[in-house]
């Protein structure tokens, strides 16, 4: 018979607690630090039994795991009674001492490490006002799907359409499960890749299914690391450039900034109407401080930097050929952190602006085992963002880093071109060094831009 939390406590001497008279002799570390030792030399059983039903379970090594497991198996109502007890003839002889009544109740941490120092195997009882969970096995669950058929409509051109039949073919993602674990049937929503490469022509498909009878909407849950997929994919790259200017003294500077037809500025900071209705040309109009302040009068801000970002075409963007052991060099993540530190004061930056540059991106970087990177030359630079400084004379030095995550396999193509050729490559050769940047006399201008290709 179960017995309702009242007459539990009921049947209690006055002034116990729900495990009895049971207290810790030891310290918590102390019971951990046992009873894992007496786990690690034999596996241990628990028995959990809730009225007529009995389940059985490698023992958990703490309370929390205890709590879990016996809540995953009855499942009770959120607002139901629930707790746990030990018979003192299953428990340790050191807990059956300490416990005036027929029964330890399981509280914390403490009360059971004592119950089960010593013990081969434990049986806990459920004490619950929740019915018992019926006695049915488990269905098993349905195989994962790795294959299935499909078919695909494309339109070619306005009005003209085809249906393809194909078949989508996963490695390891279950296409019928979630996550969690829920299965899922219906249609597919995903995005779509027509590669054509001479006279092959295949299709890259990645994506997630719908409940059946529903159509996509936002309330609709989706695989995480799918939506990851295509959220990398739909990503357009984007170069971050960001521009300090070193003055001598006091003085007043025109900045222009022109992009090419095949790049687009999308912000700068501080902000800038397009000049003359040309949305590629923008103009600061700033004056320059030798402490690296900038004021910028449109705005009336002031900043140690301009800021603005650009966008290229699309379909100008190769990442297998914009960085390859040909022209790039890729590490792992940790080593390159190190490298780049080494390669930007190579490269003449500051200890703060290296700091920055580091620090800005290594959120980004942080999510690739592996990267690939490597610097462009001031006319590729100068092909797609050009700036223009109305002072004379003046010095540049404009860093371009693009760069791309790889995967273990991908980090094996670059066998030739890792950290050890890197560390001897001459990258201030390739982005035009001059020994005049470090003249306190000149202007001089620092323009550091960095771009992920996917």
């Amino acid at each position: 018979m179960l017995l309702s939390p009242a007459s539990t406590s009921a049947s209690l001497p006055s002034g116990q607690s729900f495990w009895g008279k049971l207290k810790p002799k030891n310290k918590e570390g102390d019971l951990r630090q046992q009873a894992a030792q007496m786990s690690m030399t034999r596996q241990r059983l628990l028995t959990l039994v809730f009225g007529e039903q009995e389940t059985l379970h490698l023992l958990p090594n703490s309370f929390n795991e205890l709590e879990d497991l016996a809540r995953g198996w009855a499942k009770p109502p959120p607002d139901a009674a629930f707790f746990l007890r030990v018979p003192v003839e299953y428990a340790s002889l050191h807990a059956a001492r300490l416990v005036a009544g027929l029964y330890i109740y399981l509280t914390g941490e403490d009360s059971y490490q004592i119950a089960i120092m010593g013990v081969q195997g434990l049986r806990v009882e459920i004490v619950s006002d929740a019915p018992p969970p019926p006695d049915v096995p488990a269905p098993p669950p349905p195989p994962p799907v790795l294959e299935m058929p499909a078919t695909l409509s494309l339109e070619l051109a306005p009005g003209q359409t085809v249906a393809l039949d194909v078949s989508v073919v996963s490695d390891e993602l279950d296409m019928a499960r979630m996550d969690d674990g829920t299965v899922v049937d219906g249609q597919f929503w995903g995005k779509l890749d027509l590669v054509h490469q001479g006279d092959n022509h295949k299709l890259d498909f990645t994506g997630t299914k719908l409940p059946p009878g529903e159509e996509y909407s936002t309330d609709v849950m989706f695989d995480s690391r799918v939506i990851n997929r295509l959220a990398i994919a739909a990503k357009p790259p984007v170069a971050k450039c960001q521009l300090s200017v070193i003055c001598p003294a006091v003085q007043y500077c025109d900045i222009m900034l022109q992009t090419s037809t095949y790049w687009r500025l999308s912000m700068t900071w501080p902000p800038l109407d397009p000049v003359d209705g040309d949305s590629n040309r923008v103009k600061f109009f700033c004056r320059g401080h030798p402490g690296g302040a900038l004021e910028h009068f449109e705005s009336e801000t002031v900043t140690t930097a301009l800021y603005y970002e650009a966008i290229p075409d699309a379909g100008m963007i190769e990442p297998g050929s914009f960085i390859a052991p040909r022209n790039g060099f890729a590490m792992p993540f940790r080593d390159f952190l190190i490298h780049m530190k080494n390669v930007l004061d190579q490269l003449g930056l500051s200890i703060h602006a290296r700091t920055n540059f580091i620090n800005n991106n290594i959120a980004a970087w942080s999510v690739h085992r592996n990267i690939a990177y490597r610097f462009l030359s001031p006319a590729k630079i100068a092909a797609a963002i050009d700036i223009t400084v109305a002072a004379n004379p003046c010095v540049f030095t404009r860093l371009f880093l693009i760069w791309r995550g790889l995967n273990d396999d991908e980090l094996g193509n670059f066998a030739g071109a890792g950290e050890k050729e890197a560390n001897v490559y001459n990258w201030r050769e390739i982005i035009g060094w001059s020994e005049d940047m470090k003249d306190p006399s000149l202007l001089r201008i620092l323009e550091t831009s960095i771009m992920e290709v996917t």
